[in-house]
């Protein structure tokens, strides 16, 4: 079983790093699109925010149907990540400023509802609960996958140069080849028959108290990571350019914001570790303190060094999604078994319905503030994540959680 169990989540990590390369493909490519095309703020944020907002409309559709709990999520998420390959590579065939665009790029989104909440019911069927479990660092390994995933374009966009047609095909067979490679897998033993749906059952993300603290922490959580991901190639390509010749910041900053959005998943493998053995709310507080100073700080080294500028984000990017995970895992310990798919799926849903914000409040702070204070507004929601971990952490039913109440 043993055996089994590693094999397939080995085969479920690599499917997940090769779907979830759609998710940034588009916003990869911007500054190369800028070099080729007149595109305002609101144009850029699009790239990114139509995904989301894809997301958004996938995962409570999902959920209100309660699909997650109710279709074998192998072939769920094959077919999902199949049409957002195709939707991505049509990307091709229409003009970067085409209305198509956000189409497509909300198709995608709409597709990812079917990738990462059901990829992370699939590791929770394969978790030990209780003393010794390894929920925490099963669900890290998932998100781990999925934040590697989403920095890949930046790395398809480094060694493509100037064309941004490849790394958009790119991502698109990437996600091809994911998607037909997750029927590999065995399901573990803790798959749950899902009862007769009953509308009622989304209410519950809100209505159980605990469940309740653990999505609010997720929301100031996600509040600074996507904006945070979307945008800190951007900033950290106009800060290069301030030291570096043209021929040689582009090419810098897009390794720099690889090396910013991957280094996360080595983030997520250490909080899951650490979360089994010291608590979920220790981890997770610990992480969006860390990351909140960041945020805050990190437009004091613009225009600095770059290597001092990129160690800096490297901090962040380890720090912003270590604790994205344990979000998920309390979720999936604090739910009914049964449920774990659709409170995942509306965990979600909340989190990216957020992200449609600060993604698009990026470019207005950017112009009201400069890069120095852009990034300090996102520190608000690490910080607020902070104060709904500490009540979840002080709530007797936090003793369901791996590390209990530390």
């Amino acid at each position: 079983m043993a055996g089994s169990k590693w094999a397939s989540l080995t085969i479920l990590c690599l499917a997940e790093v090769a779907v979830m390369a759609l998710w940034f493909s588009s916003s990869a490519i911007i500054p190369s699109l800028s070099a080729e095309y007149r595109l305002d703020g609101f144009t850029k944020s699009l790239f990114t925010s139509s995904v989301q907002a894809g997301f958004v409309a996938g995962s409570l559709t999902s959920a209100v149907l309660g699909l997650a709990d109710r279709i074998d999520p192998r072939r769920f998420f094959m077919a999902s990540a199949l049409i957002a390959s195709a939707a991505n590579g049509a990307l091709l065939l229409v003009e970067p400023t085409s209305p198509w665009v956000v189409g497509l790029r909300f198709t995608t989104g709409v597709c990812m509802a079917g990738v990462y909440p059901v990829g992370m019911k699939i590791a929770a069927t394969w978790a030990r609960t209780g003393a010794g479990g390894d929920m925490g660092l099963l669900v890290g390994l998932l998100v781990g996958g999925l934040t590697l995933g989403s920095a890949t374009p930046h790395l398809f966009s480094a060694l493509g140069g100037i064309d941004w047609r490849l790394t958009l095909a790119a991502a698109s067979f990437s996600a091809l080849a994911g998607g037909l490679g997750i029927m590999a897998l065995r399901l573990g033993p803790n798959v749950q028959a899902a009862p007769p749906f009953r509308p009622g059952f989304v209410l519950w993300a809100w209505k159980i108290k605990p469940v309740r603290l653990a999505n609010l922490g997720y929301l100031g959580h996600m509040w600074e990571l996507y904006a945070m991901w979307a945008w800190v190639g951007v900033f950290l390509h106009a800060s290069f350019a301030l030291n570096l010749a043209p021929e040689t910041a582009g090419p810098a900053a897009k390794l720099a914001t690889f090396a910013t959005v991957g280094i996360g998943a080595f983030g997520c493998l250490a909080g899951g570790i650490f979360a089994d053995r010291l608590g979920r709310t220790t981890l997770t507080m610990l992480a969006m303190s860390v990351s909140g100073v960041c945020a805050a700080t990190v437009g004091f080294f613009f225009g600095g060094p770059p290597w001092l500028l990129t160690a800096i984000c490297l901090i962040w990017g380890i720090s912003v999604v270590a604790d994205s995970a344990q979000f998920s895992a309390s979720i999936a310990e604090l739910s009914n078994r049964f449920l774990v798919g659709t409170m995942l799926t509306i965990q979600t849903a909340m989190g990216f319905t957020l992200t449609l914000i600060t993604i698009h409040l990026m470019p207005l702070w950017i112009d009201a503030l400069g890069w120095r204070w852009a990034f300090t507004p996102l520190a608000i929601g690490p910080f607020l994540g902070v104060w709904a971990m500490a009540r979840l952490r002080a709530h007797p039913e936090s003793s369901q959680l791996a590390g209990g109440r530390r």
